[in-house]
């Protein structure tokens, strides 16, 4: 079995360095690169199982990599790295798609939790017996990761994207919050469990506010269930 491909984007060479030897004694495959320009070049050159990408990087940001990578079509996971800690830096990144994002200075068990959460995510969200799911007017291409609903193409993030393909693969279930923080985020996953409903309520406002027949479904005091509307 082949070693999962980490690019490590840092400028901070000791910092850099430090995760290389974590993350390689932990059996991942490593490599460094200390700029935007040379994070792209290498994500266009090789193919990566998931980048740690610090957003204070030379030549292009880190959210601007992030940027061009998913304008480019490549979905490759992604975790930001940043040494700022506010709310618009961390919803700038999840808004160009960033899976997750951890602030310096970090535990570096908190970080290698998070990364196999998001290898694990991003393994297990695609069924290999199908390559579209629907419901109703809704169609999910899971192959080009094309999201319609009545003809509209619906541009969501990663994380919204992994949220729908788990709500859709299980309809008319009802959902709790564990269960999905435990399938979308991971089992490792560090946070506060409001975010599932920070991450529905985003959902809804692409899937559901622009259109008349609302699939997503509050289960009062239980969680969430996705299910077609009654005509």
């Amino acid at each position: 079995m082949s070693k999962e491909k980490i690019l490590i984007v840092e400028d901070e060479a000791n910092i850099a360095r430090v995760l290389q030897l974590e993350l390689e004694h932990e059996g991942y495959e490593t490599s460094i690169v200390s700029d935007g320009e040379s994070a792209l070049q290498s994500v266009e050159r090789e193919t990566w199982s998931l980048l740690l990408l610090d957003v204070m990087i030379p030549i292009l940001s880190g959210i601007e990599v992030l940027r061009r990578m998913r304008t480019g079509g490549n979905q490759t996971p992604v975790i930001l790295l940043t040494a700022r800690d506010t709310i618009v830096d961390k919803v700038m990144g999840l808004d160009q798609g960033a899976n997750d994002y951890v602030t310096k200075p970090f535990e570096i068990e908190e970080l290698l939790a998070r990364i196999r959460a998001c290898l694990r995510v991003q393994g297990n969200i695609i069924p290999q017996q199908d390559t579209i799911l629907s419901m109703d007017n809704l169609s999910v291409n899971l192959q080009t990761r094309e999201v319609v609903r009545d003809n509209t193409l619906i541009d969501l993030t990663p994380r919204e994207f992994d949220l729908l393909i788990y709500l859709m693969q299980h309809p008319k279930q009802v959902l709790n919050r564990d269960q999905i923080l435990e399938n979308v985020w991971g089992f490792d996953y560090y946070g506060d469990t409001n975010v599932v409903d920070v991450y529905i309520r985003y959902l809804r406002q692409k899937i559901d506010k622009p259109f008349p027949n609302p699939l997503i479904n509050t289960i009062r005091g239980v969680g969430y269930s996705m299910r077609e509307s009654k005509k």
